[in-house]
């Protein structure tokens, strides 16, 4: 896995094609849509949904495109209504997802919260996810290190973490070898598209939030 939460093999499963990029990937990295019966276009994250399904990159770029050349008509070849502000509300949804499932890792005991306990977790070489938070003291975060050959995630924020963790704030925490640990990354590299407007190389080069 990468340094932004990517793996760079072919284990991503199934691909589908972009409606707004054309381009074929993985569909961990794209959003399904569906249509609702009243002609409007719902996200179907879970992918659980019934009916055909259009699929758009995780970027709000892409949504934007969507909307603006008017893609999810000619998708699925109807006129269609779009929620309101759509890419704030697949930010939200994509979020929510990540903490949701980030707080089910840590109370089945494969997360782990704090400096100490991460640290520990690094050193002993049990974490295989670092994350830290976007709004962290870039001083604090630069003292742990990515686990090798593992994943890194720094694009939540330390209140969104700390929903996760049940507490007011987290800056570092880390995931173990449990099997949520792949639906984190899964579903924080498509929060990372909506968050991250520039690819971020290693520490020190995040990228940047857009706005």
């Amino acid at each position: 896995m990468t340094r932004g939460g990517r793996t760079k093999d072919h284990s991503d499963g199934p691909e589908r094609k972009c409606i707004a990029t054309g381009e074929a990937q993985p569909k961990s990295g794209l959003i399904r849509f569906v249509l609702g019966p009243d002609g409007r276009v719902v996200p179907d994250l879970a992918e659980k949904l019934p009916g055909r399904g259009a699929y758009v990159s995780a970027t709000r770029d892409a949504l934007a495109l969507v909307s603006k050349k008017n893609l999810f008509a000619r998708a699925f070849k109807q006129p269609v209504k779009l929620p309101e502000g759509m890419e704030d509300l697949i930010e939200q949804m994509l979020t929510r997802r990540v903490v949701d499932t980030i707080s089910l890792a840590r109370k089945s005991g494969d997360a782990v919260s704090g400096y100490e306990k991460v640290k520990d977790w690094l050193m002993k070489e049990e974490a295989l996810v670092l994350i830290q938070a976007s709004d962290g003291s870039e001083r604090g975060k630069s003292k742990l290190s990515t686990p090798y050959g593992g994943t890194f995630i720094g694009w939540l924020t330390a209140d969104e973490l700390g929903m996760a963790f049940g507490r007011q704030t987290v800056i570092h925490a880390a995931l173990g070898a449990g099997g949520l640990s792949k639906r984190v990354v899964e579903e924080a590299q498509r929060l990372k598209g909506m968050r991250i407007s520039a690819p971020d190389t290693d520490r020190g080069g995040r990228g940047r939030r857009k706005g």
